[in-house]
């Protein structure tokens, strides 16, 4: 499915990680695309390089409903420097593009260990910025989003795999917290626009058309462990400072930035002792995003609003220690680790049952442990300084 002629996406967190490969899959399909990150933990040569992967990407597959393969970046995906909790910044970026429809929020703090030494900034970043940010929509009638949760809602799930029927609990860590809290908050959204638009239709006499429909409709994606990087080699993860994920930090210690992982724990009820989680390639996630929003126009066109939550997974788990050897292959050599105490707020299995998602949104990842493994490495090695390095040229890849 194609979107309706030009629809234009707000992407909040779009010069991250997975903002990033979102915003390149958009331009593919025919979206257009507007831009918010503050670059705390990014950096804007993520959207030159998606740039010019669009570019190629364009001029090698010509569609009327693609954007020019010769603007310039800046044209092409237009970037506010603004902060979530900056309310006027947010409201200057609605201001300027009154034609968004929809909004793809990835913007927040995101590290499980981090958010238990500084809970406050994880509270106000995610919570209020998220607030903030639900109130600019509603003031400029935008109510469609898809909120990038995680199968930390979870917390220590009573079964696996994990269907979206499974509790959300308060779950393990702060960060956690806030994607438990913004979901019951944007569900909370959801079922009030009902109301008021119950309450506005009882108010028009029976001859009038409701000037507003205030109903939202929402997609909440809980995906699991994102891993790997674009095939082209030119677009990956860049954390600033030390990684807190288990890939980018063996990335790392596979370029000698660092000396070796650390395996937080051997002593889970798994196989191997260490913790279990479920990896899908971003190049799939980044596709979900997309599925979601084709669902909720769907919705809308059938006249059906409210919220959805959907699992983005694999369905299969793999240890520490399996990913240790997968990217130790990739790299053609053993990488060192050592065996540490158990990280606050790591449970040990987060493995997703992603049925619901491969039926309702017609999404299904399709990139094995390999290809992950393999592109993360090219990017790495292509790239050792991330963003900072001098970007490549594109290689003769089916990208």
């Amino acid at each position: 499915m194609s979107p309706s002629p030009k629809q234009t996406i707000l992407v909040t967190g779009g010069c991250g990680y997975i903002g990033s490969h979102t915003v390149l899959r958009l331009l593919e399909t025919g979206y257009k695309v507007v831009v918010v990150d503050n670059l705390s933990n990014s950096s804007y040569e993520s959207l030159r390089r998606v740039h010019t992967l669009y570019a190629a990407f364009a001029a090698s597959s010509p569609s009327a409903i693609l954007e020019d393969a010769s603007l310039s970046v800046e044209a092409l995906i237009p970037f506010f420097q603004v902060d979530i909790l900056d309310r006027a910044g947010l409201v200057k970026v609605f201001e300027t593009h009154p034609e968004i429809s929809s909004v793809i929020h990835f913007a927040g703090r995101k590290a499980v260990g981090e958010s238990g030494r500084i809970p406050l900034d994880y509270y106000n970043v995610n919570i209020s910025g998220t607030v903030n940010l639900l109130q600019v929509m509603e003031e400029f009638n935008v109510r469609k989003i898809v909120f990038s949760s995680s199968a930390t809602v979870y917390g220590n799930p009573p079964h696996i795999p994990i269907p979206e029927t499974s509790p959300i609990v308060a779950s393990m860590s702060p960060y956690g917290r806030t994607k438990v809290f913004l979901e019951h908050i944007i569900k909370d959204l959801c079922t009030a626009s009902v109301l008021k638009q119950e309450q506005q239709l009882k108010e028009l006499k029976d001859q009038e058309v409701a000037k507003t429909n205030y109903e939202w409709n929402a997609v909440l994606l809980r995906y699991f462990n994102p891993a790997g990087a674009h095939p082209s080699g030119i677009m990956g993860e860049d954390p600033q400072g030390i990684p807190n994920n288990l890939m980018p930090f063996l990335a790392q210690v596979a370029v000698g930035n660092l000396e070796k992982l650390s395996v937080f724990g051997n002593d889970y009820p798994t196989e191997d002792g260490t913790c279990i989680r479920d990896y899908l390639h971003v190049v799939d996630l980044a596709q979900g995003h997309v599925a979601a929003l084709e669902k909720m126009e769907q919705q809308q066109a059938a006249g059906q609003y409210g919220c959805l939550a959907y699992n983005l997974g694999t369905g299969t788990g793999y240890s520490v220690f399996d990913m240790v050897r997968a990217f130790s292959k990739a790299v053609g050599r053993d990488l060192p680790s050592v065996v540490t105490p158990r990280r606050p707020g790591d449970v040990p299995n987060l493995t997703a049952d992603p049925r619901l998602a491969n039926k309702d949104l017609n999404w299904k990842a399709q990139k094995t442990l390999d290809e992950m493994c393999a592109d993360l490495w090219r990017w790495q090695r292509n790239n050792p300084r991330g963003y900072n390095s001098t970007p490549a040229s594109i290689p003769a890849l089916d990208i």
